[in-house]
């Protein structure tokens, strides 16, 4: 009969069906008096009537409830007799007898299932031998003890290397049933690599193996002692917080994963892998409620992890706060926690912020200034100033963001001149991250003014500057972008401090003739020397006898000619080299080696190719400038050639006789000119580059164009050839165009002075003169103009006659 049973027809669905299945699984016989009239199922608490009649007790009560409810009178269920009572006396005797039977019953049946569980049985005996143990288990938990002291535990983890999907299932569903609220079986199931077995499920591609895997794990997680195995598993805590966060998961194997890692927070180390996982969560929890170890250890685990910015701004705002308290406690080894964990997180600007508002100020400065018994370890200061250099980095204003009793800022003067002293006295690795904090303050405008000031008052600007010969990289880099931010504000007192120290100059120069590319320390290296002043003699000087302005033209040629690729320090690279090379052009005058320099290297063509480079305003404008000063040194460096002497009639009758035309000479200078050795703008072809860019949107640009073009109808030139080389390169329209456009006084004050040049050729004035718009530009100057710009463009009225020209008359009369 029970063999029988085995056979595989009968695989019910559901756990009523597999119940009434097993009851009649029997080895001994069934005797009638086990069975309850009503349920027709063997009894488990047998009662009987005052009739005699036993049933199940169960049944009876609520064959009992249906009949007051309906209002029938209370009869046997069996005769039908009237009862006058439904007073219900236990059978213990036949209790007792039906639970040996049960015993040796299930006995025999779990011997049976035994024989089937293993890898040579069919699948349907295994599938029905595993229901069986299902099934007994879930009928009392003594069974459970049955099930472990046979030995079946074992035997169910191996189907779960079956090559039968439907096994695999059914043995994990069996365990999960198994180890429910039995702590003995959960270990005996942990022993061994069963749990990383189970753990392997979790990433199969079906998903009813996964939630029963799942569910199985969040039984084994209930145990404590089993927390710590379930973690130890390489890429359990993985893959659980996966499952939570996973669209294509049901929500029951999510909500099954999100309560196995609730279980499995009970131990510390599990805490810290979900956190490294991105399940951040339990460890800031933790780090809030727990007691003080707890919250020392989880502030060193937060120190340790990796975090992208996104989960520092989640960091910030759950336990910014609480670390800060952490780093203000007496303990040292809960600050070092605390500061380390604040370094991770404080190294994005929206995270910085937070923490600013949560004040890291106060303590922060405390620990870098405190001397006495809280003096905190060097190792510690570095980090407190890492901290510090990243928030003061983070793009806040900090002129108006007070901490502390005295309400004072960052950029209070005692602040900045305890900085300045710290730097000076501590070791590079520190020193580095208080330039750093120095760079952010005089990154802005709000707060640089008042470190320029504690600077020069402290007398520290040689000391800073010694550092650019700093053998550490880092250091040196901070320097240099200091420096750089200080350069437009002290930029004479760090020319002299370049000059008049030892190398210091040189070991600048090093830094940008090094051929690694284009580093951020070359483009803060050539930031700093450009910013520098152009017209510091003794400077380019130096900068001449060091080869260093050679060098720089070289790096621009190569940069144009495309040898030194793009990185994202090129434009400030390329406009700092510009910036530099332009700096000969100032002392022409009073540097011959600079003429010399310029003509060598044909400078005047350099800088008419940068003209062209479109997208970048400040090379533009800073070599049109150049132009502007090589071209004002022409009519220096003209050779005027000899004129022939006049014949005698010629000087006799000179009125009558026109001057000699020399062959070869330039219509604007009247001499012998050319790019390259005279820096003639007209030879150079230069006019026609620079009138397309005065109608550029970055009113700097046009304002150096047109200084350049104003060059050539200057005073000391050929005027007349001067506008007439405007004209051909169609150049008259633009410039009145400038004046009419008002974009700003300055370019007004150059638009008029053009304007008036013009305006000297009658053709010109005559064809402009109806334009009613510039002539209200013209008053407008002569209005609002300063008094220079005025008297310019009352000469420029007179000439398209809308001013009389008093004086032309007072002459005549005379």
């Amino acid at each position: 009969m029970m063999a029988a049973s085995w056979d595989g027809s009968n695989d019910p669905g559901s756990q009523s069906d597999d119940s009434f299945h097993f009851e009649r699984l029997h080895i001994e016989p069934l005797y009638d008096a086990f069975v309850c009239p009503l349920t027709k199922q063997v009894m488990r608490d047998p009662v009987t009537l005052e009739n005699g009649q036993t049933f199940e007790r169960e049944a009876i009560e609520k064959w009992f409830k249906e009949c007051r409810e309906s209002g029938r009178r209370l009869v046997c269920p069996l005769t039908l007799q009237e009862l006058r009572s439904t007073e219900l006396n236990p059978s213990m005797a036949l209790r007792n007898t039906i639970e040996e039977w049960t015993a040796r019953n299930e006995a025999a049946q779990l011997d049976i299932a035994r024989r089937s569980l293993n890898m040579g049985s069919p699948e349907s005996e295994t599938l029905q031998a595993l229901k069986y143990v299902q099934y007994i288990c879930q009928r009392s938990r003594s069974n459970k003890h049955a099930v472990r002291n046979a030995g079946l535990i074992p035997m169910i983890v191996d189907m779960l290397k079956s090559s039968s999907r439907k096994v695999r299932i059914r043995a994990l569903e069996t365990l999960r049933i198994v180890v429910e609220e039995d702590d003995e079986n959960k270990e005996l199931l942990a022993e061994g690599d069963t749990v990383r077995t189970i753990v392997k499920f979790l990433s199969h591609e079906l998903s009813k193996e996964r939630e029963q895997a799942v569910s199985l794990l969040y039984e084994l997680s209930k145990s404590a002692a089993l927390c710590e195995k379930i973690g130890s598993i390489n890429g359990a805590i993985l893959i659980l917080v996966g499952m939570t966060s996973s669209n294509s998961e049901d929500l029951l194997t999510v909500g099954k994963a999100e309560e196995t890692l609730a279980n499995l927070e009970m131990y510390e180390a599990n805490v810290r892998q979900m956190a490294e996982n991105g399940r951040l969560q339990p460890l800031l929890t933790q780090l809030l409620e727990g007691p003080p170890e707890t919250k020392l250890s989880m502030a060193g685990y937060l120190g340790e992890l990796v975090l992208n910015n996104d989960v520092k701004v989640l960091v910030a705002r759950t336990v910014g706060f609480s670390l800060i308290n952490l780093m203000k406690s007496g303990n040292m080894q809960s600050r070092e926690a605390a500061l380390r964990a604040l370094n991770q997180i404080s190294s994005c600007d929206p995270s910085a912020k937070i923490l600013i508002e949560a004040g890291i100020l106060a303590p922060l400065v405390n620990d870098l200034f405190a001397v006495g018994p809280n003096l905190l370890p060097t190792r510690l200061k570095e980090i407190s100033a890492t901290i510090l250099a990243s928030v003061v980095n983070s793009g806040e204003d900090f002129y108006s963001i007070s901490f502390g009793p005295d309400h004072q800022t960052l950029v209070s003067e005692d602040i900045v001149r305890n900085l300045l002293h710290l730097i000076s006295n501590t070791g590079p690795a520190i020193e580095c991250k208080l330039l750093q904090v120095l760079v952010g303050l005089t990154t802005s405008p709000t707060t640089v003014l008042s470190v320029v000031a504690a600077i020069k008052s402290s007398g520290a600007t040689i000391s800073l500057v010694q550092f650019i010969e700093a053998p550490q990289k880092d250091l040196r880099l901070a320097s240099i972008k200091l420096l750089h931010n200080l350069s437009p504000h002290m930029g004479q007192e760090l020319a002299d401090a370049l000059c008049g120290s030892v190398g210091q100059l040189g070991s600048l120069i090093k830094v940008i003739s090094e051929n690694t590319g284009i580093s951020e320390e070359q483009a803060a290296a050539v930031g700093l020397l450009a910013e520098l002043p152009e017209r510091d003699l003794g400077l380019t000087r130096q900068l001449l006898d060091e080869g260093a302005i050679v060098m720089v033209i070289s790096r621009v040629i190569a940069i144009r000619q495309g040898e030194i690729r793009g990185t994202r320090f090129m434009t400030p690279f390329l406009e700092g080299l510009v910036k530099i090379v332009v700096r000969v052009t100032y002392v022409l005058a009073e540097e011959p080696d600079a003429i010399a320099l310029c003509r060598d290297h044909n400078l005047a063509a350099l800088f008419i190719d940068l003209l062209q480079s479109n997208g970048l305003d400040n090379v533009q404008m800073v070599s049109a400038t150049a132009l502007e000063n090589l071209s004002q040194e022409s009519k220096n460096l003209t050779k005027l050639p000899e004129v022939p002497p006049l014949g005698y009639c010629a000087m006799v009758f000179s009125c009558f006789s026109k001057p000699p035309v020399i062959s070869g000479s330039c219509r604007l200078h009247r001499g012998i000119c050319s790019l390259k050795e005279t820096f003639c703008l007209y030879d150079g072809q230069a006019v026609l580059k620079l009138v397309g860019l005065l109608d550029h949107t970055n009113e700097n640009v046009v304002e150096a164009a047109l200084a350049a073009l104003s060059t050539i109808i200057d005073d000391g030139v050929d005027i007349e050839q001067g506008v007439a080389i405007l004209v051909e390169a169609d150049g008259v329209t633009p410039i009145l165009n400038v004046l009419l456009e008002k974009r700003t006084e300055t370019l007004r004050r150059r638009a008029v002075w053009a304007v008036e040049r013009l305006l000297r050729t009658d053709d010109i004035a005559c064809e402009v003169s109806a334009d009613p718009n510039l002539s209200t530009a013209l008053v407008d100057a002569f209005q609002h103009g300063d008094y220079r710009t005025r008297q310019i463009a009352e000469r420029a009225l007179k000439h398209v006659d809308k001013i009389p020209n008093f004086s032309g008359i007072f002459q005549n009369i005379g």
